[in-house]
Parts: C-alpha cells; sequence; structure tokens
C-alpha cells in the first residue's frame, strides 16, 4: 500500500498525490458504507492495481474537516472578500470565520478586487477584530506578495461566494496554474461557477492552496451543537470583556450588565460583528441533539 494526499476530488475519482506519482483511484465501497466521505487534503492509503491506477483504502485521521469547503486538513481558510460585485455581507465572512476558528484553522481575511474599490469600510472591519486582513488585486498585483507570504509553508482553502476571484488570485500567485476565470453578471450582482470541483496547488513556495466552487451569500451552512456551545468563544474580541459581564452564563445578546454588549455600545466592538454573533446566535439557540447536523 501507498500513503498519499487527495489533491482533486471529481465524478466520484479521487487523484492522489503519492511520491512515486500521482494515482487516480475509486474508493472502496466500505466508504458509502460507512457514510465516510474522502476529502481533498485527506492523507490517505491507497492500493495500486497498475501505473497510475488505484483504490483508496483508508483514509487516515484528519486534524479537522469542512462541509463547505469541502476540505480536509487544514491551516487556513482564506476568506475572500470584495466590495465591488459581487459585495460581500460581512455575516457571510462572520459566520465562516466562526467555523475555521471551531474547526482550529486560521481564518485570513482577502479584501480583493481593491483596483475596484479599496474595501475600506471591510479592511478596518476585520483588522479591528485581530484577523489578519489583506488588501488585493489579481488584476494590479497589489498584496499577491503579502498573501503569499502569509500562506507559506501552510495548507489552505480559498472560499468565498461566486465571483470574488479566488481563482483568479490563485493565478496571480502562481500564473503557471491557468486556472479557468469567468465574468461577474452586473445583473445578477454575481458570479458564474467557473470552478465545478475542488482542487489543491502546490505553490513553488512549498504552500498547497485548495480552490473550491463559490456559492451564493443565500446558502445556508450546516451546524452542529459544538458550534452552538462554542459560540461566544469563536467572536475573537469577546474575550477581553466576557469575564467581566454580570452573569456567568451571560448570552452576549442583551442583558443588563453584559461587558460585550458595552463595549459594542462604547465602539470597542464593531456593531457589525455583534450583529452577526447574534444572527447566528438566534438561529442556533433551539438546535436540539436530535436536529444537530455536522459540517
Amino acid at each position: 500500500m501507498k500513503k498519499g494526499i487527495i489533491f482533486k476530488a471529481l465524478s466520484g475519482f479521487y487523484y492522489v498525490d503519492t511520491p512515486e506519482g500521482k494515482v487516480e483511484c475509486r474508493a472502496r465501497g466500505k466508504f458509502r458504507k460507512d457514510r465516510i466521505s474522502p476529502l481533498v487534503g485527506d492523507e490517505v492509503m491507497i492500493e495500486e492495481s497498475e501505473q497510475g491506477k488505484g483504490t483508496l483504502v483508508e483514509v487516515l485521521p484528519r486534524r479537522n474537516s469542512f462541509i463547505r469547503p469541502s476540505v480536509a486538513n487544514i491551516d487556513m481558510l482564506v476568506i475572500i472578500a470584495s466590495a465591488v460585485i459581487p459585495i460581500t455581507d460581512p455575516f457571510l465572512i462572520d459566520r465562516i470565520a466562526a467555523i475555521a476558528e471551531l474547526k482550529g484553522c486560521e481564518p485570513i481575511i482577502c479584501v480583493n478586487k481593491c483596483d475596484a474599490d479599496p474595501g475600506d469600510e471591510l479592511f478596518d472591519l476585520y483588522t479591528k477584530a485581530g484577523f489578519k486582513t489583506i488588501r488585493t488585486s489579481a488584476f494590479s498585483g497589489e498584496g499577491v506578495a503579502e498573501l503569499a507570504e502569509t500562506i507559506k509553508g501552510h495548507t489552505c482553502a480559498f472560499t468565498g461566494n461566486s465571483g470574488v476571484g479566488k481563482s483568479s488570485l490563485l493565478n496571480a500567485l502562481e500564473p503557471d496554474f491557468g486556472i479557468e476565470t469567468g465574468e461577474v453578471s452586473e445583473k445578477l450582482g454575481r458570479g458564474r461557477h467557473t470552478t465545478r470541483h475542488v482542487e489543491m496547488f502546490r505553490l513553488s513556495d512549498g504552500a498547497a492552496a485548495i480552490d473550491t466552487p463559490g456559492f451564493s451569500s443565500f446558502d445556508a451552512e450546516d451546524v452542529d451543537l459544538e458550534l452552538k456551545e462554542k459560540l461566544p468563544e469563536l467572536f475573537r474580541e469577546f474575550a477581553a470583556y466576557s469575564d467581566e459581564c454580570r452573569f456567568a452564563d451571560c448570552a452576549h445578546v442583551k442583558e443588563l450588565g453584559c461587558a460585550v454588549v458595552e463595549a459594542v455600545q462604547r465602539g470597542d466592538i464593531c456593531q457589525s460583528r455583534h450583529s452577526s454573533y447574534v444572527r447566528l446566535h438566534e438561529q442556533l439557540k433551539d438546535l436540539r441533539e436530535w436536529n444537530a447536523k455536522k459540517f
């Protein structure tokens, strides 16, 4: 058997990178029986039946995994946003960032298309919240070197709504990739899904970057009880204030004596971030074990 990493998943085939080369694999039937879905980024064991062909035998233990994007073993999640069409809703960024924090994965906020609009509001919002925030332009090259330095030596996934420029940024990081990109519809305010599968690309500086299909800002993310229980911890700027709340079980929504709410009122915590927290809290508050979903 050989050990490798899945670098592409497409139409039931898994393409595995091994020390001896790339192998196209099908998964054994037991994966479906055991409800295991192999993901790009998974470390796996395979059996090679002939040159370049084989069978996926085992998925090795994961550090983390996600449904959207469908990836595993990620160090950083690069959340691509835009202040021009398609304009990114901050709630979308906050929701993805909270899930990344839950999974032990560092969120990187990338305000793209800054040649058209510098995205000052988004940049200031996430810088103040304590995230590494980078302005980039695949067109002008601004911020590309900073992004490359940030992800150097790490495995990261690029995610964001359709049309924000995930594939274009990857091409800017490594022009030899030649990943297909699409135009943004002015009428619909979103891009076409030019990336239709998940694929890992190796950068010359040692980083591994995963391109993922875009999604609509109206898509619903699956959630589970762990997110509900840990939600206050996943908004990093709350930490400096949460221990000062009047009640130990404070929900940080609108309670009297809540130090987090008071920090929002003073402007120490951005209203937008707190609004996203409250929205997530409301979505999760009635979740019980019987209807919890894994994401």
